[in-house]
């Protein structure tokens, strides 16, 4: 048996976020109707941070936060915990969708942050944050130049960031294929995605926030002035709604047509020793990911494990499946085992602990959608994209201030106001998202040279699409 199939002979499958003792037991489920002022439906990042900062605007507010399975169960608690202040995935996809946008976007995405990790300080909230920065990683010889002049435009922004070349970027994480990196090092770092989710959980019951786990939203209407929520055992009067389900399947065809779920997969070694961490070097801890168009994205966690995801695993399947019959595919697994070894051959013999799946919703303009519905008593921010992590708690704000809580001049933002393009019914969608999967790995072995397809899609601003 070849060694990285070995590797993964004992894996379970559970993300390595969920496998701890401090994991709370779920809540209880919604057994009879209820009534409140504000519904949040889902318990992830979204929802979890839409809660508190609904309480810290009007701290008499009466919430109550539903969720289908329990906290932190979707993607917000399978993600890979890197943590960043970007809102719109970039300068230049934020301004082709937003003209002029740009530096108000990146500025509220600092803000976003600050405030972020200001209230992890204030409420005490456990989520293992380390301030370590991110570094983006050239494996390829094309990457080299890209990354210099993503390095020169930083440079020029004032943002704190370094450059390594081949030598000096060995010396700091040792692996054989490594190129050239940019670290940027005041503007991200690394967080356990699971304890956060149930640290703000318990923020949140301590504010007196009414939560419900194993309650589904089946449905939701219009009664009076406000809506009607059903859910198996009962149903919520409200008078408002903050939908926060991102890439799972929602009730309003808005959100639906605005997102597509696209799978992504993760394994996590155990952890390393003394000497195998001597091998690898990477003492700073940054988070790392690697400059391909189908990028790997790793870390370290506080016990020394690697955890690895991305690359070719990355899937979009046919008819936006979220069940769990795409949860598991051994092949993905057996993939990032084979890239995990070509990046660090040293650690040949360690072993995987974990693997699991998670979606990622996608939009087509590749950051968060927010929108409202039913006279603007419904309001969701869903579509971020892999930048949830972060983006969610200002996603959680826009929702809030769509519905009324303390509205403020972003509402007056095409990055708030534009309708994102919808993704086209199947199976053209399926057709599309597949054939740039492809043809993104295919430039990726092809020394960055992009083929019709691409070119196209670059033209329509669509190239990033998984």
């Amino acid at each position: 048996m070849e060694p990285h199939l070995k590797s993964l002979n004992e894996t379970q499958y559970c993300p390595l976020w969920h496998d701890q003792d401090v994991r709370p037991s779920p809540g209880t489920p919604l057994v009879r109707d209820e009534k409140c002022e504000l519904l949040i439906v889902g318990g992830g990042f979204t929802g979890l941070w839409a809660a508190l900062q609904a309480k810290e605007r009007k701290p008499d507010v009466d919430v109550i936060l539903i969720e289908s399975t329990f906290i932190g169960d979707g993607a917000s608690g399978r993600t890979g915990g890197f943590l960043v202040d970007n809102l719109a995935h970039g300068d230049t996809n934020s301004e082709y969708h937003f003209p002029n946008e740009t530096e108000r976007i990146n500025t509220l995405g600092r803000q976003n942050f600050k405030e972020l990790i200001e209230s992890l300080s204030r409420y005490k909230i456990n989520a293992r944050y380390e301030n370590v920065g991110s570094m983006q990683i050239a494996t390829r010889e094309h990457h080299i130049d890209q990354l210099r002049e993503h390095f020169e435009a930083k440079q020029k922004t004032g943002s704190d960031v370094i450059w390594f070349d081949q030598n000096e970027l060995r010396e700091k994480v040792n692996s054989p294929i490594y190129r050239a990196g940019v670290w940027n090092r005041n503007r991200g770092g690394i967080v356990d995605p699971a304890r956060l989710c149930w640290e703000l959980k318990r923020v949140l019951l301590s504010l007196g926030i009414r939560i419900f786990e194993s309650t589904p939203m089946l449905n939701l209407k219009p009664k009076g002035t406000g809506m009607i929520t059903t859910c198996p055992n009962g149903a919520i009067k409200s008078e408002k709604i903050l939908i926060a389900t991102n890439a799972f399947r929602s009730p309003l065809s808005q959100i639906r047509k605005s997102t597509i779920p696209v799978w992504d997969y993760q394994i996590a070694t155990e952890p390393l020793s003394a000497s195998q961490m001597a091998s690898i070097g990477w003492k700073e801890r940054m988070g790392l990911s690697s400059h391909d168009n189908m990028f790997h994205y790793y870390r370290l966690t506080q016990d020394n494990r690697i955890t690895w995801g991305g690359g070719g695993s990355v899937c979009y399947y046919f008819g936006s499946r979220t069940d769990q019959g795409v949860a598991d595919p051994q092949d993905r697994f057996e993939q990032l085992s084979k890239t995990f070894f070509e990046t660090f051959p040293q650690l040949e013999g360690i072993r995987f602990t974990h693997r699991w799946g998670g979606i990622i919703a996608s939009s087509t303009r590749f950051c968060m959608v927010p929108g409202v519905a039913y006279d603007n008593r419904v309001a969701w921010s869903v579509g971020y994209t892999g930048l949830g992590v972060g983006a969610s708690r200002f996603g959680a704000r826009v929702g809030l201030e769509l519905l009324g809580y303390q509205p403020s001049d972003i509402l007056n933002l095409q990055f708030v106001k534009k309708k994102a393009l919808n993704w086209p019914p199947e199976p053209v969608r399926w057709f599309g998202v597949t054939m740039s999967r492809h043809a993104l790995a295919k430039a990726d072995a092809n020394n960055g040279k992009t083929g019709p397809w691409l070119k196209l899609m670059d033209r329509l601003n669509l190239g990033f699409a998984c």
